[in-house]
């Protein structure tokens, strides 16, 4: 790598620290280039990256953003994942880490919140952004749909007893 090459992943990997809702590290020794590809391909569809960096420009990258603290865990062959939701890469990785024994989850950053590999987990057991919204907007509409429910009860009622005179009248 040429020298403003590494310049260049530095400073993009300076606004990815400073920019995204959640980064994870995670160890990727022994790794075959189809289960990086596999892994690549969730995240995408979870609306995450995932990114190879070496340790030491990641570093550099890290000096000046919130997420600093996780400065540590770049040691060994290192990956990041980094979304803006902060579950869909801690979901995407955790559920990677089950299936694959290589890949280990060392841990992440969710704005200045430093986390070990098992926050990264617990954050990964949360429902995401839509989920919430999907459960929110479910809340709101329950009251209304009693409510109109309880107001059209009586009016039913009503044309149940009309109903059952008119019936009886036909059978006499």
């Amino acid at each position: 790598m040429e020298r403003a090459e590494k310049k260049e992943l530095v400073t993009m990997l300076n606004t990815v620290f400073k920019s995204t809702g959640v980064v994870v590290v995670a160890h990727n020794k022994g790794l075959t280039v189809n289960q990086v590809n596999d892994l690549r391909n969730k995240m995408a569809q979870a609306g995450a990256t995932v990114k190879v960096a070496k340790n030491r420009l990641a570093k550099l990258a890290l000096d000046g953003t919130d997420a600093a603290g996780i400065t540590g865990l770049f040691q060994g062959p290192t990956m990041l994942a980094y979304a803006d939701d902060p579950v869909s890469a801690p979901k995407v990785a955790a559920a990677f880490a089950k299936g694959h024994d290589k890949f280990v989850i060392l841990g992440g950053a969710l704005g200045k919140t430093v986390m070990d590999a098992n926050g990264v987990k617990a954050l990964a057991e949360l429902p995401s952004l839509d989920q919430l919204r999907g459960r929110l907007i479910g809340l709101i509409q329950a009251p209304a749909t009693k409510i109109a429910g309880v107001l059209a009860a009586p009016a039913g009622q009503v044309a149940r007893v009309i109903n059952a005179y008119a019936t009886k009248d036909q059978a006499a």
